[in-house]
């Protein structure tokens, strides 16, 4: 009975070319319009670390106090006092610091020219908080952190450029003058977007960071932060003459993130955490009540508002794209339908039931949404290849053209077309095969 209906739709398509490929038309620029931008959508969007996101915490401390914070919501990086305070007290089965860094690598020949990479200043939990894989060798230990060790992890891409890709664990490295030892290389690894100090960067879809050192070896080293750095919002650029005072101001420009693997672990970190905020009030330090957050990956993409606007607005202005689209198909689709009424009357006067009628006209449907659909693949393939036109290199690059776009893109377009063939089939089902036949004897 399919092959029949099919059969029939076919027929029906040949009858009325040019309204059926006006049809085929607007699905697939709908369908393609929308799919490329859900690409890119899907990409800003995408839960970074989806197996543990749920285990992994932002903890957030307000030194600045309701008449300096942002509407009763505490900074987004912590102050050097709090931030070791968290990583000292061990209250969570990790604890990780960050901020990052700008640093000089010397060459060891002199063919090539020094050059200035990004760099992480990290604690070492940093690697097993967030499953950072290697090529070659790991992370540095925690006796490491403690003795401020000259150890450094590097990225595959600044190995392949010092090293020309070869192992380079134990071999040395120069940063702004001193020896470092590498430790670990690590594989290719950019989760998108860089949420672990999304904070303290400047935005969050950049290229990697070449370098990772201890925390503790930045700090003792004195090494200025890179990233963002507030004191207050009414204090733009505040006098900190050394890096003694610069450590001791309420100045907040370190990330801090705990991993706790349980609810009860959540609650307790919370209570931790207020607690604390409650000391510093005690003492003398905060003037104000306890006023702490503790966010997931998942909460804290969204306080941060890491989704750019614009693929967010594209989505939507896409989709209603779409909708329009699929209500000139709906008009064109009644049209097609009523116009074979006289054979829907002999149809159903030969004993085809409604069901008949409909199951007809949704195949014919389903089979218009399917050349829709192969159209939405060309497009969205061209789409997606000029992508780079609207949104920027770092956006474009993480929209992908993969399988379930694909098949994504097909099965939007089928049930869009059924869709927009549910009000034309009744209608069609409708006709009454007397006054058809009359009105044609």
């Amino acid at each position: 009975m399919f092959a029949d209906y099919l059969d029939l739709a076919l027929r029906s398509f040949r009858r009325s070319k040019a309204l059926t490929a006006l049809v085929v038309l607007l699905m697939g620029c709908g369908v393609a319009t929308c799919m490329v931008t859900f690409a890119v959508f899907r990409a800003t969007a995408a839960d970074p670390i989806p197996w543990k996101s749920n285990q992994l915490f932002v903890p957030q401390i307000d030194n600045f106090g309701p008449a300096q914070n942002w509407k009763g919501e505490p900074p987004n990086l912590l102050s050097y006092t709090d931030a070791t305070v968290l990583l000292h007290a061990r209250q969570a089965r990790r604890q990780v610091l960050i901020y990052g860094s700008k640093w000089t690598v010397m060459p060891g020949d002199a063919q090539h020219l020094p050059s200035s990479q990004e760099g992480d200043a990290v604690s070492h939990d940093f690697f097993a908080m967030f499953d950072v894989p290697f090529r070659y060798g790991g992370g540095w230990s925690a006796s490491d952190d403690d003795q401020r060790a000259a150890v450094v992890v590097i990225s595959s891409a600044l190995n392949q450029k010092l090293f020309g890709g070869a192992d380079s664990v134990g071999r040395e490295i120069n940063l702004d003058t001193h020896a470092y030892r590498i430790v670990g290389v690590l594989d290719n690894w950019n989760p998108s977007p860089r949420f672990f100090d999304v904070s303290s960067t400047w935005y969050p879809f950049s290229h990697p960071r070449q370098l990772y050192l201890p925390f503790s070896r930045a700090i003792d080293l004195q090494k200025a932060a890179s990233t963002n750095f507030y004191c207050s919002t009414n204090s733009v650029d505040p006098y900190l003459p050394n890096w003694d005072s610069i450590l001791h101001s309420e100045c907040a420009w370190i990330a801090a993130w705990v991993e706790l693997p349980t609810r009860a672990d959540v609650e307790r970190y919370r209570g931790w955490l207020h607690n604390y905020a409650a000391e510093q009030q005690r003492v003398g330090r905060f003037a104000w009540p306890p006023n702490v957050r503790l966010s997931d990956v998942g909460q804290w993409l969204d306080v941060m508002k890491v989704v750019p606007k614009a693929s967010a607005l594209s989505m939507i202005v896409s989709a209603s794209f779409l909708l329009i689209c699929l209500v000139n198909v709906v008009g064109l689709m009644l049209a097609r339908f009523m116009r074979r009424a006289p054979e829907i009357g002999v149809r159903r006067a030969l004993g085809a039931s409604r069901g008949a009628i409909y199951r007809q006209f949704l195949v014919e449907a389903a089979a218009i949404g399917l050349a829709g659909g192969v159209l939405g693949l060309l497009l969205t393939a061209l789409g997606m290849a000029g992508i780079g036109h609207v949104f920027e290199p770092e956006i474009a690059r993480l929209a992908t053209l993969d399988a379930s776009l694909l098949l994504l893109t097909v099965l939007v377009a089928v049930a869009a077309s059924l869709v927009a063939a549910l009000y034309p089939t009744w209608r069609a089902a409708q006709v009454q095969p007397a006054w058809q036949l009359k009105s044609n004897g």
